[in-house]
């Protein structure tokens, strides 16, 4: 499990996603999540713009982001 450190209050999903690395750019990451194929929480989410705070967990590909 990756982990995502804030700078900030939160991180958009999108930026997360280009962050860990799991998605080359912004466009990648928009088509992903457009796809159905992110999890957070472990829910499908659909908004690119999603805002992550402390404690939440993103799934991509197998891959797992705890944002802390």
């Amino acid at each position: 499990m990756e982990t995502i450190v804030l700078r900030d209050e939160y991180i958009k999903l999108g930026q997360a996603l280009k962050a860990s690395g799991l998605c080359e750019n912004g466009v990648d990451a928009k088509y992903v999540i457009q796809d159905g194929l992110v999890k957070v929480n472990g829910e499908v989410e659909l908004q690119r713009g999603k805002k992550l705070y402390s404690g939440d967990v993103v799934e991509f590909d197998g891959e797992v982001i705890k944002i802390v």
